[in-house]
């Protein structure tokens, strides 16, 4: 069970924690301009770091317990880092490191999915959350300009709105809802597989209003979405989580066209087995046109053609799922577990090794900034 008690605990350690840190976290001489987030287990302590393109740390942010993904401000000046589902704080921070960090905590009878995005240029923070008492998705929204208040929520389209990102128009949301029941007394237990109704919905970010729910067909009921990516033809890309049986074999990422049904695509056999019907992240290259969907327990990141929805190719990396476009198009940057962080992608270059470390363990999600 979770106690208002235990929780306010957890929280004021972690906001100590981080206060006491942030002077002393600038760690390198003639700071260059940051590059990409990750959350991370570094010898025991959870952190958020921030890394340039080399993967050389320029920025650590102390957590009082597990990170999972951000929110970054349009202007790349500063990142929200969200607690992994069912987490019940963010923090936010200035990707400089010279002012306080700011500590955020889940409303009452919600908790948080780990990811969020800005959305009116900045002047609103929304975050995936679960009204777990209700029995339904909501987007919290929070105001940057005082002191990240919550304002208010909108409905999220749908059980378990895990990422949401804003659509280049600027005022779209797009919210995956993985469509399970979830309670945090029973941690990520399904309460619901029988009736799950994975969809993406399109949420007017102004107003709340609906604009569209796209599902896919109920034979696939059970392929939970999660995580997104918008390609430079402002598709979405969906990553799937598959909640039915481990010998089922069902397609995992798919493309949304608003209008239009979503596409789903298998790839070839042996690519869909090694992914083991699990996509833990979705990214697009810096040039919009291929899509990385990374499976940390298949070990293996798999690159999609955007336009054709082609299997382009495969890189092996043991407990592999953060991915973010690297520099140069058709790179990733994708991280591990075991405390990799590597350079790859399907346009035949060679894969090289930034970072290795035994006593790091990167979280799910990698994020690039804007340089500056």
């Amino acid at each position: 069970m979770h106690s208002t008690a235990i929780d306010r605990r957890l929280f004021l350690a972690m906001a100590a924690s981080a206060g006491l840190s942030t002077a002393a976290a600038w760690g390198v001489e003639g700071p260059e301009a940051p590059s990409y987030l990750a959350a991370r287990k570094a010898a025991g302590r959870f952190e958020v770091a921030v890394v340039d393109g080399r993967g050389r740390d320029v920025l650590v942010v102390p957590l009082g317990d597990r990170g999972h993904s951000f929110a970054v401000r349009p202007d790349g000046s500063g990142a929200v880092a969200f607690a992994r589902q069912p987490g019940r704080f963010a923090v936010a921070f200035d990707l400089t490191g010279r002012t306080p960090l700011q500590a955020v905590a889940a409303a009452q009878d919600r908790h948080f999915f780990g990811h969020g995005t800005f959305a009116d240029r900045g002047r609103l923070l929304v975050a995936t959350e679960n009204d777990y008492v209700g029995g339904r998705g909501v987007l919290g929204l929070y105001d940057p300009a005082d002191g990240l208040r919550r304002i208010g929520e909108f409905d999220s389209g749908g059980l378990d709105p895990h990422e949401v990102v804003l659509l280049p128009d600027g005022r779209t949301l797009c919210i995956a809802n993985g469509g399970l029941l979830l309670h945090p007394d029973y941690g990520k237990l399904p309460l619901n597989l029988d009736e799950m109704a994975p969809a993406l919905a399109y949420v007017d970010a102004a107003t709340g209003d609906l604009l569209e729910l796209a599902r896919l067909d109920p034979a696939l009921h059970k392929l939970a979405f999660h995580h997104l990516a918008v390609d430079a033809a402002g598709h979405v890309w969906v990553g799937g989580q598959y909640h039915g049986s481990d010998a089922d074999r069902p397609p995992l990422v798919g493309r949304h066209r608003r209008g239009h049904a979503i596409e789903m695509f298998a790839g070839p056999p042996d690519v869909l087995r090694r992914l083991r019907n699990y996509i833990g992240s979705v990214a697009v290259d810096a040039s919009g046109t291929i899509v990385a969907t990374s499976s940390p327990r298949g070990g293996i990141v798999a690159y999609w053609d955007a336009a054709t929805g082609d299997c382009l190719g495969t890189t092996e990396i043991a407990d592999g799922c953060g991915v973010a476009p690297a520099r140069r198009p058709g790179g990733f940057l994708v991280s591990s577990g075991d405390g990799r962080l590597i350079e790859a992608g399907a346009d035949g270059a060679a894969d090289s090794i930034l970072s290795a470390s035994q006593t790091l363990s990167w979280d799910n999600h990698l994020r690039r900034v804007a340089a500056g």
